[in-house]
């Protein structure tokens, strides 16, 4: 598959949604977090910040939790990590971490991914997707993040040489992702060993406890 020629257009198709409103209650503890989050909590006029300084930015697509974004950006120290979601209370568990950690590399951003994508303003050395909703059920399958469409929206914002890192513990998405990448030019790769350094997620903990397997798969931009 080429690449589309104007990302400026919708990815998916209008009203399609990728992910479920949660209904998950925001803590004093958060709200304080997002109530002084300060100048890492970006909105779309902001968004060049994130591109300030010659670091690689890395691109966390509805990272759920705070937990695991502050792993990785401890972890990572050299790279600016650009966390999307539409999880209120995600975002202020992630900043109120990161002013206790004391971590100074993440930026976050309350938007619906997929509308955010087409308007980042420079380049992007990887994108992070852990967990995204599987929705196992066949006429959901349009609402899946992962398709044809939004891997060549990516592909034009992602550097030769970057990544797309994934993991999910849903079988026949893994198999539906690597099959989407095989069929696109621009990305090579395929299923992976668990990295190490990558952390336990709320959602890998459930998938263990409950028996499913985890896939973790790397893609390289070409």
């Amino acid at each position: 598959m080429g690449h589309t020629d104007d990302v400026s257009t919708p990815i998916l198709r209008p009203g399609i949604k990728t992910f479920k409103p949660r209904r998950s209650r925001i803590t004093p503890r958060q709200q304080q977090a997002l109530a002084h989050a300060g100048p890492c909590l970006l909105t779309e006029e902001t968004l060049d910040d994130a591109w300030a300084s010659n670091s690689p930015v890395i691109v966390d697509i509805g990272f759920g939790s705070g937990e695991p974004v502050a792993a990785m950006a401890r972890t990572f120290p050299e790279q600016i990590i650009l966390a999307v979601d539409v999880h209120t209370p995600g975002i202020g568990d992630l900043l109120d971490r990161c002013r206790v950690e004391d971590i100074d590399n993440v930026f976050v951003i309350e938007a619906d991914a997929l509308e955010l994508l087409p308007t980042l303003p420079g380049p992007v050395s990887g994108v992070r997707t852990y967990f995204p909703d599987p929705w196992p059920k066949s006429r959901h399958h349009k609402r899946r993040l992962l398709q044809p469409p939004v891997i060549d929206a990516v592909a034009e914002r992602v550097i030769e040489g970057g990544f797309w890192h994934l993991a999910t513990d849903w079988a026949e998405y893994a198999e539906s992702i690597c099959a989407a990448f095989d069929e696109h030019t621009g990305w090579k790769g395929g299923v992976i060993p668990r990295p190490d350094w990558r952390p336990v997620t709320h959602y890998e903990r459930r998938a263990i406890r409950e028996g499913r397997a985890v896939v973790d798969m790397w893609f390289t931009r070409i």
